[in-house]
């Protein structure tokens, strides 16, 4: 089963801990994205050469619950003051995405503590642009992974 589905962790303790490792290893100017009042991912810079270099990192919420409630056969609806099974469900979806969020961020940074990688190797995928609101990663599916077919093709 996936990791943290029954976290009971609160998001704000997750995001907590992923700030401080964050910090603990060079990040700067901590910045949490919200979309319609909800907490949808954070952002920060690394130097790197004398560089500011932007990152964003999302916590996909809304695609956790869709994950979360195809799983459940009879969804209950609310009643005597207990909620439904779709409020319930996202609320827990809440918490595994950013548990799941730091969980991975605490082993990124235990290789780049460890020298295994460079932050900047591991984050790489989520270098923001600010200008396009778009990560390398996003930039590159959006293009066709262009770049990649180039050089599988010898070019």
């Amino acid at each position: 089963m996936v990791k943290n589905y029954t976290s009971q962790v609160p998001a704000s303790r997750s995001v907590m801990r992923i700030e401080d490792r964050l910090v603990k290893n060079g990040a700067k100017n901590i910045l949490k994205l919200y979309e319609q009042q909800k907490l949808v991912g954070v952002a920060f810079i690394v130097i790197t050469n004398g560089t500011e270099m932007p990152f964003r990192l999302p916590a996909r919420v809304d695609r956790v619950a869709e994950k979360l409630r195809a799983a459940v056969k009879r969804p209950r609806r609310a009643s005597g003051g207990r909620k439904s099974t779709v409020d319930r469900i996202a609320e827990q979806a809440e918490r595994t995405a950013w548990a799941l969020l730091a969980d991975w961020i605490d082993v990124q940074m235990s290789l780049v503590e460890l020298d295994q990688v460079e932050l900047v190797e591991v984050f790489m995928p989520y270098i923001w642009d600010h200008s396009k609101n778009q990560t390398f990663f996003e930039r590159m599916k959006t293009n066709g992974f262009a770049m990649l077919e180039d050089r599988r093709a010898g070019k």
